[in-house]
């Protein structure tokens, strides 16, 4: 089994653009694809839309082998990243003070997840491979594989069970801290999961190009949960961080 030779990036944030710089450094052709017409042309100037140390020079080197380009149509490519946003969105229900959505009534909006989906659907030929980076809640990667399975008929999809599908989906959260982004996202160990064991192996074909740190292959929905689980116990973390401080402030103490 050999990696895929071209790659699309579904989002070019904070993660979507060192990721194609990646694998365009790992020898790929790699398209980023972003809805901001301004974040293209920077990409294809070869600057970047954002500040983080290292990357403009691997952004403008990437650009200049012909490795990277940008857009905003989706192409058809071996293999797809979609790393988008997940943002918090409230129902307008059980809003705490001052207007701040209550935790019980936030949740993550997947809207840009599947948007990037049916466009990935619309140009897909079989055999790609489709990675989900973007943190979602379990069931995600395979919501996935169910919006491009309701668009396109013609191809069987890996959540229905013992059938061999024509495309494969995984699950591959980043893991990286800004400002050693370009560092972490080789170095760091990976947990990829798939909706298959064919589909998880097929995505780590693919970040074996770049990724020096170790492949964890499980299921789909342990890789997200992985994710939230690693989110949740920083945040934790942070916030007992911050009671010490505040308790070292009124005792007068160096925290």
């Amino acid at each position: 089994m050999t990696a895929p030779s071209s790659v699309a990036v579904v989002g070019l944030g904070y993660i979507g653009l060192p990721t194609a710089v990646s694998l365009a450094t790992g020898g790929l052709d790699v398209t980023g694809v972003d809805v901001n017409p301004g974040i293209v042309e920077r990409v294809n100037r070869g600057e970047t839309p954002f500040a983080e140390p290292d990357l403009s020079v691997a952004v403008s080197g990437a650009v200049a082998m012909g490795r990277l380009r940008a857009q905003q149509d989706m192409p058809q490519a071996d293999a797809y990243v979609i790393a988008v946003p997940t943002p918090f969105t409230g129902d307008g229900d059980g809003d705490g003070p001052g207007g701040v959505p209550a935790v019980a009534s936030r949740r993550a909006d997947l809207s840009y997840i599947t948007a990037a989906a049916e466009a990935i659907a619309d140009v897909l030929r079989g055999s790609e491979v489709i990675v989900l980076e973007s943190t979602a809640p379990p069931g995600t990667t395979r919501r996935v594989s169910e919006l491009i399975a309701a668009r396109r008929p013609d191809l069987n999809l890996p959540h229905v069970a013992d059938i061999p599908p024509d495309v494969h989906i995984a699950h591959c959260p980043e893991r990286v801290l800004p400002g050693r982004i370009m560092i972490e996202i080789a170095a760091n160990d990976r947990v990829i999961g798939g909706l298959t064991p064919a589909c998880a192996e097929r995505a780590a074909e693919l970040y074996r190009t770049f990724c020096r740190g170790e492949l964890i292959v499980t299921d789909a929905a342990s890789a997200e949960m992985a994710k939230l689980a690693e989110n949740a116990y920083r945040d934790v973390n942070i916030a007992f961080a911050n009671e010490i401080s505040l308790i070292c402030q009124r005792l007068g103490l160096d925290v």
